[in-house]
């Protein structure tokens, strides 16, 4: 998608050899033109699989996910880090490491919005060691639904994530996949390769 990849050259930030910070349009500032036209993106590519809901985790996939499901016009249901004392019945949880943050949460979502007749399209800003959205699969395999594919904004594909959580069997489609952030450089993967 070269919007996005114009956007991440613009824009984004290499602080290390693997880090890339995109607050600026993605995950502390949204650009809603943008985050529009990805969710355009992702619904082109997930139509035809009969999706009933988008499932993100909670915060920087809401923005992606929301106009996703938007354009696929079904809800947006995003899976909390944090405990509410609203959510407290038949509430399904899986352990993330984030490798950003350097720290495991439990995300939890409610069976109530996601049930064994769902077909789940899972959204998250990156990808990089796997483990958001091997977590979002998991609440959806708890909750007896079916994933219908994982749409990724950016996939950093040098990392394992990718390798990961391709062997789940899943169709994940990345709308930008970085093959490297050496040098301060960021260096987009060539189409149809695969590391």
């Amino acid at each position: 998608m070269n919007l996005l990849k114009n956007k991440i050259e613009d824009e984004g930030v290499v602080l290390s050899g693997t880090v890339l910070k995109v607050d600026s349009f993605l995950n502390h500032q949204v650009d809603p033109e943008l985050m529009m036209e990805i969710g355009k993106e992702f619904a082109r590519r997930f139509k035809d699989l009969g999706i009933t809901k988008v499932l993100t985790i909670e915060s920087s996939g809401i923005a992606p996910g929301v106009m996703a499901a938007l354009q696929l016009n079904v809800p947006l249901v995003f899976a909390r880090k944090r405990k509410s004392l609203t959510l407290s019945e038949g509430v399904i949880t899986s352990k993330v490491y984030s490798y950003t943050k350097q720290e495991e949460n439990t995300i939890s979502v409610s069976s109530k919005y996601i049930g064994e007749n769902d077909r789940v399209l899972l959204v998250d800003d990156f990808l990089a060691n796997g483990q958001a959205a091997l977590g979002l699969i998991d609440l959806v395999k708890q909750a007896g639904a079916n994933v219908a594919g994982i749409g990724i904004v950016i996939e950093k594909s040098f990392q394992d994530g990718g390798k990961l959580v391709r062997e789940t069997g899943y169709r994940v489609e990345s709308l930008a996949e970085i093959q490297s952030l050496e040098n301060g450089k960021v260096t987009f993967k060539q189409e149809g390769a695969r590391v």
